[in-house]
Parts: C-alpha cells; sequence; structure tokens
C-alpha cells in the first residue's frame, strides 16, 4: 500500500476540495485544512504555488505516487508527440490499479493498489501483481475466480458515488474490465478540476 493509509483524507483538507468525490471525505463537514492553524486565512499563491498545488493535487490523486514516480511518467509524457499535460492523465489512466479503480472493482485508489499486488488481478489471462504495470488498449482486466465474491469487491461494485467512464467496458457479471481507448482530460470523470498544464509549467520551471 502506499505511505498514505489512516490518513488518505489529509490531502483532501489541506486543499479544500473532496479529491475523489467521496461521501466520507472530511471536506464535506468542514472545508479549512488540518491543523490548529486551519482555519487561518490563506494568502494568495504565486503562480508557483498554484503549479505546486496543481502537481500534488494530481499526484495525490492516484494514491499519493512517490515524486520519482510521478516525475518518471511525466518525463515519458514529454517525450510522447502531443500534448503533455493530456499525455500525462492518458498516462496515469493506464496503470493497472487506476483501471482497477475506475472499473469500480474496490471502492479506492489504494485498495486498487493493494488489491492488484495481493495478486486478485489479470491481464489477459495472466496474474499481474504490480500495480503501475501499463495497461495496452485491447487488454483485459479481470479479477481471479476465486476473488470475485470478496466483500470488497461486492460493495465496491454497489457504490453509486461514481460511474464507470465509457473508454472501460466492464461486465461486473464476469468481472472482466476491458481497456478501450486512452482517454483525454475531458473523458476522465476526475471529482474536482484537475490541470495538467500547470503541472506542465511547474516541471518546466522547476
Amino acid at each position: 500500500m502506499t505511505k498514505r493509509t489512516s490518513a488518505k483524507y489529509k490531502l483532501d483538507r489541506r486543499m479544500g476540495e473532496n479529491i475523489w468525490g467521496r461521501a466520507k471525505s472530511p471536506v464535506n463537514r468542514r472545508e479549512y485544512g488540518p491543523g490548529q492553524h486551519g482555519q487561518r486565512r490563506k494568502n494568495k499563491l504565486s503562480d508557483f504555488g498554484t503549479q505546486l498545488r496543481a502537481k500534488q493535487k494530481l499526484k495525490g490523486y492516484y494514491g499519493d505516487l512517490t515524486e520519482k514516480q510521478f516525475r518518471r511518467i511525466y518525463a515519458e509524457a514529454e517525450r510522447i508527440r502531443g500534448d503533455t499535460g493530456e499525455n500525462l492523465v492518458g498516462l496515469l489512466e493506464r496503470r493497472l490499479d487506476a483501471i482497477v479503480y475506475r472499473a469500480k472493482f474496490v471502492a479506492t485508489i489504494w485498495a486498487a493498489r493493494q488489491f492488484v499486488n495481493h495478486g486478485h488481478i489479470q491481464v489477459n489471462g495472466q496474474r499481474v501483481n504490480i500495480a503501475s504495470y501499463r495497461v495496452k488498449e485491447g487488454d483485459v482486466i479481470s479479477i481471479r475466480e476465486r476473488s470475485r465474491q470478496l466483500a470488497i469487491v461486492l460493495e465496491a461494485v454497489a457504490l453509486t458515488e461514481r460511474d464507470v467512464p465509457d473508454y472501460l467496458e466492464v461486465d461486473h457479471n464476469k468481472m472482466t474490465a476491458t481497456f478501450v481507448r486512452t482517454p483525454g482530460l475531458g473523458d476522465i470523470p476526475y471529482a474536482v478540476q484537475m490541470e495538467p498544464n500547470l503541472v506542465v509549467e511547474f516541471y518546466a520551471k522547476n
């Protein structure tokens, strides 16, 4: 699992936004930041601060990736022809743990990473236990047969707080998901506004 386990909603409070759109988010009860100084009036962010915040929000959304991991994905996005920001979110959405989360096989991105690491997921019939595994268009992701009745899976499938995006074809009866295409920013069902263009600006200057 990631470093952020018991305090995973701290990012929500620090950003003042319900990052994952979850009913359990503390921002639904109080929008100010954590700690004794959380209710102080916030100063206007500098350009650097705005860019850093955008990077922290996007990086945190995918399970609080390490800076080394995130920068490596950014460097790859930069090498691909086209818009770097669009390429960045496309690469993030092709991570196996992100696909498991989007398919509603589990309730959170952290649960998705653990679920993959524990060997419950197959890609094209082969078990894959690496959360960062890069899924390709046309790949079929499935839950191992003996894991399909786990409570964590059945509860996630029943959740109504989010829908499966249209770049996945999901069959919850068979517990399979086909990765149809790499999404663009406008296709990804983020609960809050993500600004990968600011992430590009951040890395271009730092």
